[in-house]
């Protein structure tokens, strides 16, 4: 796995939080089709995919404050 800069995932998830859930989400995802995975872990899939903007995160009503 790559070290990607924990900071820049931050600000591409939005928070901590958005950033572990749609990693864990996306893992799981990517368990059920293993041709994707390319001998790799799902979950460095799934945090490559995020840090090369390849994963779309959609976020709550309440994650957005008026």
């Amino acid at each position: 796995m790559m070290n990607l800069p924990l900071n820049e995932l931050i600000e591409k998830a939005g928070c901590r939080y958005m950033l572990v859930t749609a990693v864990a989400q996306r893992a799981r995802q990517l368990q059920s089709d293993p041709d994707k995975l390319d001998g790799r872990k799902p979950v460095s899939v799934a945090v490559d995919q995020l840090y090369h903007d390849e994963l779309n995160l959609e976020y709550p009503k309440e994650f957005y404050q008026d």
